[in-house]
């Protein structure tokens, strides 16, 4: 009776466990609608592509994105492509501290603008289904001048792989709203 109960006990507890080792998957491919909200009146909205690629063990992870967004009212559209490179540090169990630098690039009709974007943050698993993030941004280039935004996103995982995603950017310049499909590997 004891052995069957001890046995039951540690059957119980292995899904803890294996939990507890569960690491935050940096290697994606997602879908997104978006929709922006400019301070200049110059609201959108559109479609994105994004990934990311986690290099082995070393806490380093690439990624990149493409995305697409028409100008309500007029027939302009932004063209936007951002590639870089971050790193994650793990800060407890089921939660890490990020670092990323990347470029980005927008081609509107009118312009085109290349800058740099640096962001500190935090990635973290509340349950098995459900992750969040927070991260501060800071956009700068030669074509524009630096600005600071703050970015809150959540998953919601219906299994291993495939998750529901959402983020809201706000910064001086308005806001940045996604809505995506998201396969982790």
């Amino acid at each position: 009776m004891k052995r069957s109960l001890i046995a039951l006990a540690l059957a119980a507890l292995l899904p803890l466990s294996a939990h507890a080792d569960d690491k935050l998957s940096y290697t994606y491919v997602e879908g997104n609608y978006i929709s922006t909200d400019s301070d200049g009146g110059l609201d959108g909205d559109g479609f994105g592509l994004r990934g990311s690629y986690e290099f082995g063990d070393s806490g380093f992870y690439g990624f990149g994105g493409y995305s697409q967004v028409d100008i309500d009212g007029t027939s302009i559209s932004a063209d936007t492509t951002d590639f870089g490179l971050g790193y994650a540090h793990s800060i407890g169990d089921n939660a890490d501290l990020i670092a990323e630098i990347g470029h980005t690039r927008s081609d509107i009709e009118i312009a085109k603008l290349d800058g740099f974007r640096t962001s500190v943050g935090v990635r973290g698993s509340f349950t098995d289904q459900l992750e969040g993030s927070l991260k501060a941004n800071y956009y700068d280039g030669n074509d524009f001048n630096g600005d600071f935004s703050g970015t809150v996103g959540m998953q919601y995982k219906f299994s291993q792989t495939w998750g529901v995603t959402g983020d809201a950017e706000f910064g001086d310049n308005g806001e940045t709203y996604t809505l995506g499909l998201r396969a982790s590997f």
